[in-house]
């Protein structure tokens, strides 16, 4: 059965009112830089979009799906390190500023049509039109803040405080990811996340 993404039109439209938002200055001439260089790709449930070890070559916008990203521990086990949906980029971004290979797997846990745009272009970009340089600023000191949450959250709350945040934050995610990779990004083992839910669910 054929996935129902919609037209590839209104992928890029989606995307090219992010950079809108973000800078409301952009102009004509930076969003049509932008768009001449787009390309879209479509990628069945659990296929890979990046392979750890692969450098990424494009940077990733997910127009419809979800990803995990994940990478294999001393033991072998896959740890998951987060989940990027729609209208929410894809990248291991201090791998892909540097082109140095990508420390973690990016799996699509649903069929997912994602927009790419080549490094050499987003650089030419940056260093040609100062709206795209400052939104790509804004989107390396999100991305900062996003790690930062991240640690924070696992150093200094506990397993269940980290369990009630993701469900206010993500509700919309909690239905679409396994029990086993949401128990993996909180760094707590499955019958650990089990007995959580189950205490809360009892109070």
């Amino acid at each position: 059965m054929k996935n129902k993404f919609p037209p590839e039109s209104v992928c890029i439209d989606t995307y090219l009112k992010r950079y809108q938002t973000v800078s409301p200055e952009i102009s004509e001439e930076e969003c049509l830089f932008v768009k001449s260089h787009l390309s879209v790709i479509e990628l069945k449930k659990n296929a890979c979009y990046i392979h750890a070890g692969e450098i990424q070559q494009s940077m990733g916008f997910i127009c419809s799906g979800l990803i995990r990203a994940f990478y294999l521990d001393q033991t072998g086990e896959e740890i998951t390190m987060g989940f990027m949906k729609e209208n929410e980029y894809v990248t291991h971004y201090s791998s892909f500023s540097e082109q140095r290979p990508s420390k973690y797997t990016f799996q699509c846990l649903e069929a997912c049509q994602i927009i790419l745009l080549p490094y050499e272009k987003m650089m030419e970009g940056m260093n040609t039109y100062k709206n795209l340089e400052r939104y790509a600023r804004v989107f390396k000191e999100s991305v900062s803040d996003l790690q930062q949450n991240r640690i924070e959250s696992l150093l200094y709350e506990n397993a269940e405080q980290r369990y009630l945040n993701f469900v206010e934050k993500h509700a919309e995610l909690f239905n679409r990811i396994s029990l086993t990779h949401l128990a993996s990004y909180l760094g707590l083992g499955r019958q650990s996340l089990s007995r959580i839910r189950k205490k809360i669910t009892t109070k």
